[in-house]
């Protein structure tokens, strides 16, 4: 293990978070990265948001979908969740790229489990496969997250489940945290994912540029864009959150050099709603990893 790799080891311990992490250069002559565990399978949470958005827009190339088509989504059929869709209490029609864009500018659970209902698991794990990413697998969205949640905390419903899910006082079995059985992956293929974006390898231009404007649009500010806070510098990502787990993935670019890819997945040691340390040092490993980087010594 090099010095840069203990101090991203560090940044995981003082946080009192396991962390893994793959960070990679773009573009270039030659190769560079670093990583913590990066071959390890991680729970992706909401990070599933980015294999689905490249499955769309693989769709939309093939033209199985027409992004301007309307889609009607209704109270009784969303997905619980605490942004976009999901709080809204009346009928709402709008474009699938924009219900798409919901799904990875404010991690909207309803609007993901639409898609994902739209494209199917099938064609999300084909995208996967064609890609090269055979440790990704997509087993469901987060309405079947909720499920076993119910199920593991034997609560009533979905708001009780996280509840007890953050309680100190009962340490329930939970399936969803164990990568065995959730939508799990590796942060390298997720570097690898990004890569493929960001060299229009994973669609078409076209597509390719959709969805780097869209994961340029997440608005969630406190972990992979916390590690660059100053003018000059550009970040993508997309997080993924499920009680004691945080993670984002993302591309940060700094003006006039390559991109760099940056994968970071947490396990807290705790499981309370609002962890600000953990989520600091996702941004905090994300800035050492780039710093290195950029630096040339790898």
């Amino acid at each position: 293990m090099n010095e840069r790799e203990h101090e991203i080891r560090q940044a995981f311990a003082d946080a009192g978070v396991r962390g893994w992490l793959h960070a990679t250069a773009l573009g270039g002559s030659r190769t560079r990265e670093i990583g913590l565990g990066p071959d390890e399978p991680v729970v992706m949470a909401s990070v599933y948001k980015l294999p689905l958005l490249v499955a769309f827009c693989r769709e939309v190339d093939a033209g199985t979908v027409d992004p301007r088509e309307g889609v009607t989504i209704v109270p009784a059929e969303r997905t619980a969740g605490s942004t976009g869709l999901s709080v809204l209490r009346d009928p709402v029609t709008m474009s699938w790229r924009d219900v798409v864009c919901l799904m990875i500018a404010v991690s909207d659970n309803a609007a993901a489990d639409v898609v994902l209902e739209r494209i199917g698991l099938d064609r999300l794990h084909e995208t996967m496969t064609h890609l090269g990413l055979t440790r990704t697998q997509v087993r469901g969205g987060m309405a079947e997250v909720h499920r076993t949640l119910v199920a593991d905390t034997a609560t009533a419903d979905t708001a009780a489940a996280f509840q007890a899910l953050a309680s100190h006082d009962v340490a329930p079995e939970i399936r969803a945290y164990d990568p065995g059985y959730g939508s799990v992956t590796t942060p390298r293929e997720m570097t690898g994912l990004l890569a493929a974006i960001w060299s229009d390898r994973a669609a078409s231009p076209e597509q390719c540029r959709f969805a780097r404007e869209v994961l340029h649009s997440q608005i969630w500010p406190h972990r992979l864009r916390s590690g660059f806070p100053h003018d000059g510098v550009r970040v993508a990502g997309k997080t993924g959150s499920l009680g004691a787990l945080r993670n984002e993935v993302g591309v940060v670019h700094f003006e006039g050099e390559h991109p760099v890819a940056v994968a970071v997945f947490t396990h807290a040691a705790r499981a309370d709603a609002a962890l600000p340390r953990a989520d600091a040092a996702i941004g905090q490993a994300a800035r050492l990893a780039v710093t290195d980087l950029r630096s040339g010594r790898l």
